[in-house]
């Protein structure tokens, strides 16, 4: 596999701590098990969004979803089984330990989650404040008025 070394485009940059952390999340390799857990990231509507996991074997009590800096992280840490009065001859379902990250975009914010028929639903949505979405400007008269500078009266 080929790795790229993205250090000198970084160096001379400033305010792009993102960006350079996305690029080393999507260059580098999940040595646990990249498959694992499945999803699904589905568009609702407009501005909706949902991730869906596949976590049979997990409650409720056993995962864990975070969000820091743009960053959806859904965790997933077993219990110790009881010891049941049987043995497993085949073992399907992974209760292995599991940690999912998901880059949001601005302003993506995490509505609820829940957790049914061992899938996890985290609702997102985006949510744009005021001051950032376009606004109509009203003209007034016909002329524009003259801004005196006040240093050069």
């Amino acid at each position: 596999m080929r790795s790229y070394d993205f250090s000198p485009l970084f160096r001379s940059t400033v305010g792009f701590d993102r960006l350079a952390r996305l690029v080393e999340n999507a260059t580098g390799v999940d040595e646990t098990s990249p498959g694992y857990p499945p999803y699904n990231i589905e568009k609702l509507g407009e501005e909706a969004y949902r991730v869906t996991m596949a976590v049979a074997g997990f409650s409720a009590d056993e995962l864990d979803i975070t969000v820091h800096e743009n960053t959806l992280t859904v965790t997933g840490r077993a219990k110790p089984a009881e010891v049941k009065a049987g043995q497993f001859l085949h073992r399907g379902i992974a209760r292995r330990p599991f940690e999912r990250r998901f880059q949001l975009a601005d302003h993506i914010k995490v509505r609820n989650a829940a957790l049914n028929n061992g899938l996890l639903d985290i609702d997102l949505v985006r949510e744009v404040p005021e001051t950032l979405k376009p606004r109509k400007i009203d003209i007034i008269g016909s002329r524009p008025t003259t801004i005196v500078d006040q240093a050069a009266a």
